[in-house]
């Protein structure tokens, strides 16, 4: 859970970013195929967020197909995406969007055989993959069963799929760009919006899933 309300004075630049920001992810929620329907959105400090957007999918769902996972990277960029977009700038507002983008594109390289490069091989363990960025053993007890050069090829495989992510959230934003600008307005007037609103406001419909592409089991 995100937390309570927290009453903070934002000034109005800070509103208006936080507004493009959440609006970013609202709209790809709506216009990147397959997406988790988006439920709300608020520009209402919680917890450590500014914003949020609220996302889930419509059932309770096991299996997820490559396509879903690209959409989902798509989705959590859109508020930097978003940001670039219509200031030009960057700010440290995406850190946690950039955090989860980057460890779900790396369980589709190391984990789920979802790079061609590398193709169907396990390289990262199925408990606790991450153990090397907190302890420094690598995730498997103390060292890597693959050489160096497979390393750089893993981490060129994430950052190829952060980016094409990445470009497709700026060419869905900016085709977009006039439900972006009215969905930050609505936010800023109301501060919170609930799916229907958010559908009327932007005139947007949900588009559906194009089509199963390769598909996963998501720990639970």
């Amino acid at each position: 859970m995100l937390g309570p309300e927290r009453p903070l004075l934002l000034s109005r630049q800070d509103r208006e970013r936080i507004a493009y920001h959440e609006g970013g992810h609202a709209i790809l929620g709506l216009v990147v195929p397959g997406a988790d329907p988006v439920h709300r959105v608020t520009i209402v400090p919680r917890g450590q967020a500014l914003g949020v957007t609220y996302q889930r999918p419509d059932a309770d769902r096991y299996n997820f197909p490559e396509s879903y996972l690209r959409a989902r990277i798509v989705g959590m960029l859109g508020g930097r995406a978003a940001e670039e977009l219509v200031y030009g700038t960057k700010t440290t507002g995406a850190e946690s969007d950039i955090e989860q983008a980057t460890q779900l594109a790396r369980d589709m390289v190391t984990r789920w055989g979802m790079s061609d490069r590398l193709g169907m091989v396990q390289l990262a363990p199925r408990e606790n993959p991450y153990l090397a960025s907190r302890s420094g053993l690598d995730g498997f007890g103390g060292s890597r069963p693959f050489s160096e050069d497979t390393a750089r090829v893993i981490d060129a495989e994430v950052l190829r799929i952060i980016t094409e992510s990445h470009a497709e959230a700026r060419r869905l934003l900016e085709t977009h760009r006039a439900a972006l600008d009215t969905l930050a307005d609505a936010l800023l007037a109301r501060e919170t919006l609930d799916e229907q609103e958010i559908l009327t406001v932007t005139g947007l419909s949900r588009i559906p899933a194009e089509d199963n592409g390769r598909a996963v089991g998501l720990p639970t």
